[in-house]
């Protein structure tokens, strides 16, 4: 591709990203940290007359914020991962360009393939998912470091989480949510179990947010990228990002955000 138009295609895309992942994580966090806090204090008419006009308008920024975060992301990709063979492996790497950047595209779905099916069979064990999920997510991390280069590493299991939440936002949580604020609106109402999926999986992107938003800027860090342990230091900052997210669950929960 010609450099200039290269140039321009990686401007577009990135603002893009930007500014749709604003969109996106913003109003995930308002539904973590915000909104599921006052939905407590709502009584059976105040639940009425809220949910049909608040939820399907922040919902609709929310499922378009994250489709055009997953697909600029994608583009991204492909133009400054994919396209750069000295990015995407390692220069004593005897693995093509392509056919890694091939495993990394399968990665991708695979990933939240295998997340879907780990966290149908383990909802009702949260604490054992949990456990399980961190430690693929470490083997993740090791494969592949062993196959990519250290900042396409970084930068994958960016893309392996985005893909997650991007599934969970359009094939778990808007379907459930659309069947919620039916039944608020009079018709039948949902499932607990519909209710607890979309809790669970909005959930799940919020931690994962805290992680992904450090990988997407890790080129910024060639010092923690580059370092021999790079794949070791970005598996102890998956879990410095968990608690994070951890601490600021609990502060939503806590009476000082509800204080003017």
């Amino acid at each position: 591709m010609e450099s200039n138009v290269r140039e321009w295609l990686n401007l577009i895309f990135r603002w893009t990203h930007v500014v749709a992942g604003i969109a996106w994580i913003g109003h995930l966090y308002f539904f973590n940290f915000v909104n599921a806090q006052v939905a407590k204090t709502y009584d059976a008419e105040s639940r009425k007359k809220v949910v049909p006009e608040l939820m399907p308008r922040a919902l609709y920024w929310f499922r378009w914020g994250a489709a055009y975060t997953w697909i600029t992301g994608f583009l991204l990709l492909g133009i400054v991962i994919y396209g750069d063979a000295g990015v995407m492996v390692g220069p004593d790497s005897s693995l093509g360009s392509g056919l890694a950047s091939l495993i990394g595209v399968v990665l991708l779905f695979v990933g939240f393939l295998v997340y879907d099916v780990l966290w149908k069979s383990m909802a009702k064990n949260e604490q054992a998912g949990v456990i399980v999920s961190y430690v693929l997510t470490v083997i993740l991390i090791f494969g592949m470091w062993c196959i990519f280069s250290h900042r396409a590493t970084y930068i994958h299991l960016g893309s392996v989480f985005g893909t997650i939440m991007a599934g969970n936002v359009w094939m778990r949580i808007w379907p459930a949510q659309r069947k919620i604020i039916a039944g608020v609106k009079g018709g039948p109402a949902a499932d607990p179990a519909v209710v607890a999926l979309a809790g669970l999986r909005s959930k799940h992107n919020t931690y994962m947010s805290v992680p992904l938003v450090f990988t997407m800027v890790s080129n910024h860090f060639p010092t923690v990228y580059g370092s021999d342990f790079g794949w070791l230091i970005l598996a102890i900052l998956v879990l410095v990002g968990f608690g994070v997210t951890k601490l600021l669950y609990n502060k939503a929960a806590s009476p000082a955000p509800a204080k003017f």
